[in-house]
């Protein structure tokens, strides 16, 4: 007689899932606690939302701005909790600077993480480098810096929300007609992303490329434009 212990079920249980929406031609995702995310028809679009989180808060006087307690949490897990409740099938955190203490802020969160070795060449190579990690069938990917201190998942949810409608290269989270983030990028974009370079102006150039197929979503929350990069937007915030 077999004996199954409760970790032998468990992986018997994420097999069968998975083999059964096989049979179905259906898309899921396996996070990193193990749990099998809600399985994505095939002709939805699977999305990925990239948190950069890289950067050295050259102006913040040597404190690590994502490390800063907003509301009693830090700014960093704010985001990326916020992150993960809106309508994205993966969120994946791109480190750099203290890469260690971000990691271990986020830890406990069902998010991925890849380290960008060449962060001090700006925040293009950090997209590029959660270009490459996002999953395979990827449609699109959203680009949300993780100084955006107060985003919320609703806000999120609209840039979602319009790609899901319009189907538009590039949507573009907005207050009052200025842009902010996140910004949504269409998989025909991935290409030019991929090569993208801070001395050519990054991703504001391929948003400029193709400037007619560009989506401005009203938010109605002046936060998608406000990000943190000195002591003075800090206090603005609190």
């Amino acid at each position: 007689m077999i004996v199954w212990s409760d970790v032998s079920l468990s992986f018997v249980r994420i097999w069968l899932i998975e083999l059964v929406w096989k049979q179905f031609n259906h898309k899921w995702t396996t996070h990193n606690d193990g749990f099998v995310s809600v399985p994505i028809q095939t002709g939805q679009a699977m999305l990925s939302l990239i948190v950069l989180a890289a950067g050295k808060s050259t102006r913040m006087r040597g404190r690590n701005k994502l490390l800063v307690k907003i509301d009693g949490k830090p700014m960093i897990r704010r985001v990326v909790e916020n992150a993960l409740s809106a309508k994205v099938d993966e969120v994946v955190v791109v480190l750099g600077w203290e890469a260690k203490k971000i990691r271990v802020t986020l830890d406990d969160l069902p998010c991925r993480f890849v380290v960008n070795k060449d962060y001090q060449k700006g925040q293009s190579s950090s997209v590029r480098a959660g270009l490459k990690e996002v999953e395979e069938h990827t449609e699109a990917i959203l680009i949300l810096p993780g100084d955006v201190a107060m985003i919320d998942s609703r806000s999120i949810n609209m840039v979602v929300e319009e790609y899901n409608n319009r189907g538009n290269l590039i949507a573009v989270a907005s207050f009052s007609g200025r842009a902010g983030h996140p910004i949504l990028f269409s998989k025909q974009l991935f290409k030019e992303i991929e090569q993208i370079e801070e001395k050519t102006f990054g991703l504001k150039a391929v948003v400029s490329r193709h400037e007619g197929e560009v989506s401005m979503v009203e938010t109605g929350s002046e936060y998608v434009l406000r990000d943190v990069d000195t002591p003075k937007d800090l206090k603005l915030l609190k």
